[in-house]
């Protein structure tokens, strides 16, 4: 990274902003004062342009890039934790029918529907996210038990009972289908092999009938203090504290489910 001088200041007629004002314009941020300074009116823009990047644009929901890197952070923090966390791949069935016959427009409309109700069916701990098309994906962490199914099965049954009006006196009834897997626990797998599983699942739910859950079951991996110390020792380093828990007394671990995914 490079770095700026000591002194660096800014003239803000010297920049051209006029793109980066209208993006957030219409995106509903607000900027402080030009006048209180450019440091922190750029350092403003900065943010919020970032903040943007990250957000898909249609739906409000945090995009693929963002879901990709809480992703990556989650799968390591239940191989050190063994906390378990579920992913739910969730796809709207029959969507092509829905632009095909009435517009892109409507389809839009469904989209931004399914994504408010996403929303109020989670905790503000979960995430969100578009991860493509009418694809969406939820990371559940700290899934404890038959949360996770409770929280599908929710949002499956939410989305089957909305009736998204498309015109004046029309509505429009949509199904979802949804797959899930836990995260390996205590085990270094990788985001593309925990999505893979869960896109296994969400094909099955496909295959038999659309309009339903499946998560795969979570096995139970019973490991020693002695073996999780051999096993995954190299997780600790740089982090004593953590090889101390669970050299002691760390809980057994579990090895988690599976998912895949289908239009």
């Amino acid at each position: 990274m490079t770095s700026l001088p000591v002194s660096f200041s800014v003239d803000l007629r010297e920049l051209r902003l006029d793109d980066a004002l209208a993006l957030l314009e219409h995106g509903g941020y607000t900027l402080p004062d030009p006048k209180a300074g450019s440091v922190p009116y750029l350092q403003a823009v900065i943010d919020q342009l970032g903040e943007l990047s990250l957000k898909d644009p249609l739906t409000g929901l945090s995009n693929r890039r963002y879901f990709q890197n809480v992703l990556a952070r989650e799968i390591e923090m239940v191989a050190r934790s063994g906390e378990p966390a579920l992913l739910l791949m969730l796809d709207i069935d029959h969507f092509k029918n829905v632009n095909d016959t009435y517009g892109h427009p409507v389809g839009d409309t469904v989209l931004q529907t399914i994504a408010r109700t996403l929303s109020a069916c989670v905790r503000p701990m979960d995430t969100v996210a578009r991860f493509g098309g009418e694809e969406f994906v939820i990371i559940l962490p700290s899934c404890q038990g038959q949360y996770g199914l409770q929280v599908a099965e929710r949002i499956r049954e939410s989305v089957s009972a909305l009736n998204i009006a498309i015109a004046s006196g029309v509505t429009l009834k949509v199904t979802i289908s949804i797959g899930g897997a836990y995260a390996p626990r205590w085990v270094r797998s990788t985001p593309e092999l925990w999505m893979d599983r869960a896109d296994i699942e969400l094909y099955r739910a496909k295959s038999e009938g659309r309009n339903r859950v499946c998560i795969e079951p979570q096995p139970i991996l019973a490991v020693s203090a002695e073996e999780k110390s051999l096993l995954f020792g190299p997780l600790s380093l740089g982090d004593p504290a953590w090889l101390e828990s669970y050299a002691n007394d760390g809980p057994a671990g579990s090895s988690g489910s599976a998912m895949n995914r289908v239009n």
